[in-house]
């Protein structure tokens, strides 16, 4: 035979707070706001619409993005690329080494 017990919590333990109010339908999150928002909401609707309707790819949606995503990996290989070359050129050519 199967015994089936009621939850009871037990006396000991920290009773659960009340739940907040309901939200109303005009402002769904007005019961759980506890600080202030970040950035205005037209600001963030704005900066929403304008990263959801990119074609871009995601690594160069922000403004910034072409500078850290394109042109430092591009400088480092360019440059990189010139001192394996001049690297190559010195050691063929006997420059630089020590007799």
């Amino acid at each position: 035979m199967l015994m089936v017990s009621r939850c009871v919590p037990h006396p000991s333990l920290p009773q659960i707070p009340n739940p907040p109010p309901p939200a109303t339908a005009s402002r769904p999150f007005a019961a759980r706001m506890t600080e202030a928002p970040f950035l205005p909401r037209e600001r963030l609707f704005k900066q929403q619409n304008y990263f959801q309707n990119l074609t871009k790819h995601t690594y160069l949606k922000g403004r910034y993005d072409v500078i850290t995503s394109v042109a430092i990996p591009l400088a480092l290989a360019a440059s990189s690329m010139f001192m394996i070359g001049r690297g190559v050129y010195n050691m063929s050519h006997g420059v630089g080494k020590k007799e």
